[in-house]
């Protein structure tokens, strides 16, 4: 059941991986990328429940931390600047 598993991740990440490649706006692409890592933390456990082994889980841990800081941190560059202009008001 873990082989199937891992098997339909790999199906899905190759549509994935077209996603990212054709995605026609960056936040496309980010969402993408986003979804593959999500993916990769699912490996992870799926290979720490077929090794038996628990630092899989640990390592997963780690790094869906990591790439969720690394989204925020992206998300707050595609953001639009909403910074007060000088004259302090709505100027057309």
């Amino acid at each position: 059941m873990i082989i199937a598993s891992i098997g339909v991740l790999m199906v899905l990440a190759l549509l994935l991986s077209i996603r990212l490649i054709l995605g026609p706006t960056i936040p496309d692409r980010v969402l993408a990328v986003d979804t593959a890592n999500i993916f990769f933390v699912l490996a992870l456990i799926l290979f720490s429940l077929y090794t038996g082994r628990a630092i899989y889980v640990d390592v997963a841990i780690v790094y869906a931390l990591i790439y969720f800081t690394g989204t925020l941190w992206i998300a707050k560059y595609l953001e639009p600047d909403k910074r007060v202009t000088k004259g302090g008001g709505d100027e057309e």
